[in-house]
């Protein structure tokens, strides 16, 4: 009778874990890269964030095409990145690459945290509690980490104080260039930016608290059956919870919904997102990197890279602006499947 009471209680658990994955999205994500625009004369390099299948999305049937010199996968050492690296020649007159790849994504729900808290050891985790380059993590930073998170003694606790202050006093600043820089003392002073940005803030927040956490950078996919994608990057973030794992959290949605559909923070509407984007996150994206200042591999001229959410590219040993289509032409597409 023991032994069947276990068996049906895994059953239950396998059952309530299939209805919350029951929203999903799939498709064909097709990425072309032109770099012809750029003169000759010097070898044009091209790093682009390489999408992997992990426990929330499934990638497959990837194809690589182009005119390219040479082409390989590698890993960046940093954050574990993969990342999709391309080169063409000095004289090259066309600089072209394709890469396709079918997405598989489940919606997420992190539910049912655990009452207590394991013990665990911040030396596993350092990674994700050091400061960054935009993202410090003392002097007033670590002063209003401690106001936020006063009286807060658990990690969820500090975790859900700051995603709440988050929500509360960032705002979305549709002005703002691409998804923001993530310059936290800066958006300490104006609160206003894109995903970046929010996200950047709850996570040098957390990280100043003592909690691991770090931002996800990713591209959301289509709604319709077909749709260009190109300008859809998005990142939001995710805090370790011991003894539970790492939980979604992306404020920067919230603050989103808020703009888009005209609401105030305390709006019935704009809880119901709050609510599910504290340890929830839809199907409609895939996850492409994470970590801040990288170097790259085979390694970039110059300073460490800020974000690895964009295409990446050099001619020589000049960047060439990932934001400005005249110069780095890509375009990404949808097919839904």
């Amino acid at each position: 009778m023991r032994k069947l009471s276990y068996v049906l209680g895994i059953l239950w658990v396998l059952l309530l874990a299939e209805m919350a994955w029951a929203a999903a999205q799939s498709g064909l994500v097709t990425m072309n890269f032109d770099l012809s625009a750029q003169p000759a004369g010097e070898e044009v390099k091209l790093w682009i964030p390489y999408p992997v299948s992990d426990q929330d999305q499934l990638i497959s049937k990837v194809k690589v095409t182009g005119d390219f010199r040479i082409s390989a996968v590698y890993t960046e050492p940093g954050s574990g990145n993969p990342i999709l690296f391309a080169s063409w020649d000095q004289g090259a007159k066309s600089r072209k690459l394709t890469l396709s790849f079918q997405a598989q994504r489940q919606e997420v729900r992190r539910r049912n945290f655990p009452t207590r808290e394991t013990c665990w050891d911040p030396a596993d985790y350092q990674a994700s509690l050091k400061a960054t380059r935009l993202g410090p993590i003392t002097g007033e930073v670590k002063k209003l980490a401690d106001k936020i998170t006063k009286g807060q003694n658990s990690v969820q606790g500090k975790a859900k104080a700051i995603y709440d202050w988050v929500c509360q006093h960032m705002y979305r600043d549709p002005e703002t260039r691409g998804c923001g820089t993530g310059d936290v003392c800066a958006l300490l002073k104006k609160p206003g930016g894109k995903c970046t940005d929010i996200s950047s803030v709850y996570v040098a927040l957390a990280r100043a608290a003592g909690v691991p956490a770090r931002e996800i950078f990713g591209l959301r996919l289509g709604k319709r059956p077909e749709e260009d994608i190109s300008q859809y990057q998005h990142c939001w973030a995710e805090f370790y919870l011991p003894g539970y794992g790492w939980v979604p959290v992306d404020p920067a949605d919230v603050r989103k919904a808020i703009l888009v559909e005209n609401l105030k923070p305390e709006d019935p509407k704009a809880k119901t997102y709050k609510d599910f984007f504290w340890g929830g996150i839809d199907q409609y994206r895939i996850k492409l990197a994470v970590g801040r200042d990288l170097i790259l591999n085979p390694p970039q001229s110059g300073n460490p890279l800020n974000t690895f959410g964009y295409p990446f590219a050099q001619i020589g040993t000049r960047t060439i602006d990932w934001q400005e289509p005249a110069t780095f032409k890509y375009q990404f597409s949808w097919k839904a499947q």
